[in-house]
């Protein structure tokens, strides 16, 4: 793997049910690819409005559901049936209604949430045993990340301004200060996204639009989305 970053593609779509359909084919060719090469598929989630765009992956016949491990970009610290939980909304789009088995979907260590730093040590150790096997970096490699753009350019739960963006050592962060409720989370780190096969950010509504263009065309403005470059 090169150090050059990969230079963003943007695509854009007239409707939510046209994006939809081509994010369920990009999957798709990504998991496909992946279980050729590897025997398995790994993917990250996120929360907001992109489990409602994975819906139509319930529908699609010929998914290797049974080769995907699926874990979450950034997670808040609430039990798992809870309203705020990413995985919760993922369940009921669509992971409920396909066949894969609960051991392959990665969640929170329920018992340890008193300590948020206890909940991300453990989070990462669940990464590491699925990475071990396959790979001799210093970070994981996932085939494929899919993240969201909140308004205020953060994704996954790095926020503008916040020491997060620069933490280096780690793979999985804890976060008790989230300037978006509720404030205790955990949150991939920018050497894990930044080493992943492929990223993509799926954002709907014209609200986004300008926010967009800065994520773009003012890389200096630092913010969190901008700083997601992968490696080549």
């Amino acid at each position: 793997m090169s150090n050059t970053a990969t230079a963003p593609v943007l695509y854009s779509f007239d409707a939510v049910p046209t994006l939809q359909k081509s994010l369920a084919d990009f999957i798709v060719k990504a998991q496909a690819e992946a279980v050729a090469a590897r025997g398995q598929f790994t993917i990250a989630l996120s929360g907001g409005s992109l489990p409602n765009n994975l819906k139509p992956l319930a529908d699609i016949p010929g998914i290797h559901w049974d080769k995907w491990q699926v874990f979450f970009a950034d997670e808040r610290i609430v039990p798992l049936d809870h309203p705020e939980s990413n995985y919760a909304a993922c369940a009921k789009a669509f992971l409920d209604h396909v066949p894969i088995k609960r051991e392959q979907i990665h969640t929170l260590n329920s018992s340890l949430f008193s300590e948020a730093q206890a909940v991300a040590t453990d989070y990462e150790k669940q990464l590491v045993a699925t990475f071990a096997s396959t790979t001799t970096a210093r970070y994981p490699t996932f085939d494929l990340i899919l993240l969201g753009m909140g308004p205020d350019g953060h994704t996954c739960s790095l926020f503008p301004g916040h020491p997060l963006l620069s933490e280096q050592s780690v793979w999985i962060a804890p976060i008790v200060d989230s300037p978006k409720p509720p404030p205790r989370r955990i949150t991939f780190t920018y050497p894990v996204l930044n080493h992943a096969a492929r990223v993509a950010f799926v954002a709907t509504g014209e609200g986004k639009q300008e926010m967009l263009a800065k994520i773009l065309d003012e890389p200096e403005l630092g913010l969190p989305c901008s700083r997601v470059r992968p490696v080549a």
